[in-house]
């Protein structure tokens, strides 16, 4: 990786510099104590190539923080006789190649096995599913395959940055899959942002798969695209920025009201940012029963009677708000029981929080910085959460996404509708018992291993439930 222009893509504890190095016109110990003055500890040096008059080699360094590695990158290029060829980290090392792989169940060791695999025997599989389709779980991947679908077009924290660009972020959640439900996903991102093109391209693709989570679009396209696709498709399709911040948050909302002492159809609710999350998160609190939910964007608290440029806000304003209170942020903040931040840091002030009914729950969860940071305000709420990892009560649709559709496929149900969702919110929140939850402790980290199991079976019984299932687990007959 070239390091111009990726300064801010260079992070970690350790570093390695790969330099061009003219013997004739620079020290080795040179080079050393440039890199030592600057905060770095070099720990390895691997020659790569050396000739009579140049050396090229790789140095790890250890770096306290990204602030060090730019002090040491910027002094190694003053440096004459050097040439940085490229700065790597253990980031970016991780994903060389990438960081998934097909493999096979059953190797192929001879004729016998390849004519069993392929040609000519395979032709009897494949009439088989042509004489009766559902075989295909049967006989195929299908039964535990989902493609993880983006466009690149809302990359969480970076924006629009294209399909080539976000790759990175569905291969990760590709290994997420596997490892927390032993799902196999597919990362496929598609080279167009045309809403029908892409509708076209998901259907044409889903024969191969047993569900579909969309990924990273941006709203309000994201929600035409889902909403065609669940109607046209027999298979789950979820988009995960949507519904799995969805879920999460209400598992985090049942563990913290618990702790409060309030229940959920008496609270008063905030949702800041009414874009795709927003949505979500407010669908599946009405769905719970929260009676007084009021929604804020650039325009203030959307409420019915008025009409918005975009329609999933007149969708909103009449659906939520049933006082039609309009207003600023703080001014309709005043009273509120709990705040639901999935908007832009800064936003909320302390004194908003001051304004808030006793006991005031604050979920700050705008990536990569909250709406405020919990130490401004860690004496005079009750509760708060962020969706970062280096804060107690972290929002993660991690913990969602893997039990979720383990439980759809393994029950191959036709959709994911909102009892399923709220069933794996409870799912989630039942992780936690009562002696164990407290302020800094309301809802699971996404290793624990009870997650996914917990919210499959939930999720299973859901699907039964509500007539969406097409396959009852043999646990459940």
């Amino acid at each position: 990786m070239s390091y111009e222009g990726n300064k801010q893509l260079i992070t970690g504890k350790s570093i390695i510099l790969r330099l061009e190095i003219d013997t004739n016109r620079i020290r080795f110990s040179d080079i050393v104590t440039a890199i030592t003055d600057e905060g770095g500890d070099l720990v390895a040096i691997d020659v790569i190539q050396t000739k009579q008059e140049l050396s090229i080699r790789d140095l790890t360094v250890n770096v306290a923080d990204t602030l060090y590695t730019s002090k040491i990158v910027d002094k190694v290029k003053q440096l004459g006789g050097v040439k940085l060829v490229n700065v790597s980290d253990r980031t970016f090392l991780l994903h060389l190649g990438g960081k998934i792989e097909t493999k096979l169940k059953t190797p192929i060791q001879n004729r016998d096995d390849l004519s069993r695999v392929y040609t000519p025997d395979v032709a009897r599989v494949c009439m088989a599913i042509h004489e009766e389709p559902r075989k295909a779980y049967t006989l195929t991947i299908k039964r535990n395959t989902v493609a993880v679908i983006s466009d690149g077009s809302a990359v969480l924290g970076l924006g629009n940055i294209g399909p080539h660009a976000a790759m990175p972020v569905m291969e990760g959640k590709a290994m997420l899959f596997k490892q927390l439900a032993d799902v196999d996903a597919f990362p496929i991102c598609l080279d167009t942002q045309d809403t029908e093109e892409m509708i076209r391209t998901i259907i044409a693709i889903a024969p191969a798969f047993g569900g579909i989570n969309l990924e990273d679009i941006s709203s309000p396209r994201c929600f035409e695209i889902e909403e065609r696709l669940k109607q046209a498709l027999d298979i789950p399709v979820f988009h995960d920025d949507q519904h799995g911040t969805a879920v999460v948050l209400y598992a985090s909302l049942i563990s913290a009201l618990k702790l409060v002492g309030k229940s959920i159809d008496s609270v008063k609710v905030v949702v800041c940012g009414i874009g795709a999350a927003g949505i979500a998160c407010s669908k599946i609190l009405l769905a719970a029963g929260v009676k007084e939910l009021i929604g804020v964007d650039r325009e203030g608290a959307l409420a019915a009677g008025h009409t918005y440029g975009n329609p999933m806000w007149n969708w909103y304003a009449e659906h939520t708000n049933p006082n039609r209170v309009t207003g600023s942020l703080s001014s309709v903040l005043a009273g509120a029981d709990v705040f639901i931040g999935v908007s832009a840091a800064g936003l909320l002030k302390r004194e908003d929080v001051r304004s808030m009914a006793a006991n005031p729950i604050v979920f700050a969860m705008a990536n990569p910085n909250p709406e405020i940071n919990p130490e401004e305000i860690e004496d005079i709420a009750a509760v708060v959460a962020t969706g970062r990892s280096d804060y107690p009560n972290q929002i993660n649709n991690v913990l969602c996404f893997p039990g979720m559709f383990r439980g759809a496929l393994d029950c191959r149900a036709q959709t994911i509708n909102e009892e399923m969702k709220l069933a794996a919110a409870e799912a989630i929140a039942s992780v936690i018992s009562d002696e164990e939850r407290n302020k800094l402790y309301i809802i699971p980290s996404v290793f624990n291993q009870k997650v996914a199991k917990l919210i499959r079976d939930k999720v299973v019984e859901a699907a039964i439930r509500t007539g969406v299932a097409r396959r009852i687990p043999r646990e459940y007959r």
